[in-house]
């Protein structure tokens, strides 16, 4: 193994910065932008968004527990 004395790393360690700077300055990787434009199904009584994926047992469950009515009258237009 090839030992470098560290006052000789003082340049890779700002190439590391410089790649790691360029890396972060890309874009973030957060889901937040993504998720919310996929909030497409909206209760039609309390106006919660639910992303597109949910699927009919959990809006089922929705307008029963929350509103007392059937997914067709929270949810007009979405399949079952």
């Amino acid at each position: 193994m090839l030992l470098i004395p560290h006052f000789r790393q003082g340049a890779k360690a700002a190439q590391k910065r410089e790649r790691n700077t360029d890396k972060a300055s890309k874009g973030s990787k957060s889901q937040a932008k993504v998720n919310e434009a996929a909030k497409s199904i909206v209760c039609g009584v309390c106006k919660q968004p639910f992303l597109i994926t949910t699927r009919s047992p959990a809006l089922i469950e929705h307008a029963e527990k929350k509103h007392s009515k059937t997914m067709e009258d929270c949810f007009p237009g979405v399949p079952k």
